[in-house]
């Protein structure tokens, strides 16, 4: 079983600490390019965490099911309105099944990367492909690695800098394309809480690799959930695989 790293503290604080994941506009796009997905079928939304996503998702008429590894996370999910129409298991998200065929299965802000060996990300397409019903559709929303910003030689970017927060990625090993998120957030009592976790950053081509070997190709890949194009300068993707009919 893999480690659970979004618990206790993590999960108690997830939803305010991602409060700019919450913007209506934001969330109201995220909806709109799903329910879009679905073709009037069940979805099932691996690593659902505290149903951010799920909830409105299922608000729009969407039968939703999850996969989530931490308790925690659950627990934070079930306490909301509208969470009791979602049916979750407990589980990691490349070997869990759900009965059921979907017309969706998607994976939101960049979770992927919490898989943190490629074979596991592997998986996890696979995983996905089994759920899905002939013409069904896999989603992800990730960043793109940003190395080709930092100078040569240099290991660490800061990317929050804030008054009692402070965050920096630590690209840590090339080879495994394994990197550290380090988070450093002020306490009422005047220390610092560190929290810091793996990543496995990944590139779209990869991905779609991932998704070749899970029997899927690639539909469309936008910059956003707006569907802003895609180039050479967006700073993340939302991609869609579809499973062939046969």
């Amino acid at each position: 079983m893999p480690e659970i790293w979004f618990d206790g503290d993590i999960a108690a604080t997830y939803d305010e600490e991602s409060a700019d994941r919450f913007a209506p506009a934001l969330l109201a796009a995220t909806i709109d390019f799903l329910a879009g997905l679905t073709a009037d079928r069940p979805a099932l939304e691996l690593a659902i965490g505290t149903g951010r996503v799920a909830v409105p998702l299922a608000g729009r008429g969407v039968r939703v099911s999850g996969i989530e590894l931490s308790p925690a996370m659950i627990a934070q999910l079930r306490a909301k309105p509208g969470a009791d129409a979602i049916e979750v298991v407990e589980g990691d998200m490349t070997t869990t099944r759900v009965a059921g065929d979907f017309g969706l299965v998607y994976l939101v802000y960049n979770t992927i990367t919490n898989l943190t060996a490629q074979d596991d990300q592997v998986a996890c397409f696979e995983n996905a492909a089994r759920h899905l019903a002939p013409g069904g559709c896999f989603a992800i929303e990730v960043y793109v690695p940003i190395l080709r910003l930092l100078p040569p030689g240099e290991r660490f970017r800061v990317f929050a800098e804030q008054p009692g927060y402070h965050a920096y990625d630590e690209y840590a090993d090339p080879a495994s394309q394994l990197q550290w998120s380090h988070h450093l957030r002020l306490r009422d009592d005047g220390t610092y809480r560190r929290v810091s976790m793996p990543f496995r950053y990944v590139w779209p081509a990869e991905l779609d690799l991932m998704a070749r070997i899970a029997g899927l190709r690639l539909k469309e890949r936008w910059a956003d959930w707006d569907r802003t194009p895609f180039t050479a300068e967006s700073e993340q993707h939302v991609s869609v695989w579809e499973k062939p009919v046969q």
